[in-house]
């Protein structure tokens, strides 16, 4: 097997995997922490954001991330044909829509709810920290669900072409 075929099976193995998560938490884990009251709701998110960083997580994260990023390179002999450029555009919305997003917006808020001492705050600071987090989170997550599920069904679609 070629090498450029293994780096796109990896990207196609781990961007299901992180689309599957992201919608996991869109569709089931989200909606059922709505549910909670708002200090039930802070700590348990709180919880779940503290042991979803695990070795697991981090290698299919960073899989992702990496086999995205190589899938162009590898094939760039294919250069200026359609699938060269749609592997361009998996790259983008998945390194923007996933990657981007996951940085610059759901981990600073993750961080923010971390360092809250949610013990020692007062009844409406715990309101007013669930309304800066939940909702732009969710929107967040949102986005990254779309994306991750877009780059992984264009990759497939893309191998489906290969192989003819």
């Amino acid at each position: 097997m070629k090498t450029q075929t293994i780096i796109l099976a990896a990207a196609i193995l781990f961007t299901g995997l992180m689309a599957g998560i992201f919608f996991t938490w869109s569709n089931a884990v989200k909606p059922g922490l709505g549910k909670l009251s708002d200090i039930e709701y802070l700590k348990a998110f709180q919880s779940m954001n503290r042991v979803i960083l695990n070795n697991a997580f981090r290698i299919v994260f960073a899989g992702a991330i990496i086999a995205v990023a190589l899938v162009p390179v590898f094939y760039f002999n294919w250069y200026p044909k359609n699938i060269f450029w749609l592997f361009v555009f998996t790259f983008i919305i998945y390194w923007i829509g996933a990657f981007g997003i996951t940085i610059l917006g759901n981990i600073p808020l993750n961080e923010i709810l971390d360092k809250a001492n949610l013990e020692s705050i007062s009844f409406e600071e715990i309101k007013v920290l669930r309304r800066s987090i939940e909702a732009k989170w969710n929107t967040l997550n949102l986005i990254r669900s779309i994306c991750s599920g877009i780059t992984f069904l264009l990759l497939i679609i893309a191998f489906l072409f290969l192989e003819k």
